[in-house]
């Protein structure tokens, strides 16, 4: 399934932790946003990496969004988009 994640981190070493382990189950398409192509058993582990470095005290946030299947298809990108022009991403 396709899911796209945001976060919103307050600290500058817990959001760079985060923004890795992002890039190890996605492709980031804006600065604090990423796209992943991921299992449900893939999405759980993802979530439980996350965990340790959001702190909903200090108003951190991370928000998952799945896309059913039939709108990846219907994904547009206005301007320029680097993961597509890089080969990382094929329109299913």
């Amino acid at each position: 399934m396709r899911v796209v994640v945001s976060y919103d981190i307050s600290d500058d070493k817990r959001r760079r932790k985060v923004a890795e382990i992002m890039e190890g189950y996605g492709y980031r398409v804006q600065y604090s946003v990423f796209e992943c192509d991921l299992s449900k058993k893939q999405l759980a582990e993802m979530k439980q990496a996350l965990r340790p470095y959001v702190k909903s005290l200090e108003m951190d946030s991370v928000r998952f969004y799945p896309l059913p299947a039939d709108a990846v298809k219907l994904i547009q990108v206005m301007g320029n988009d680097q993961a597509r022009s890089l080969g990382i991403i094929a329109v299913v």
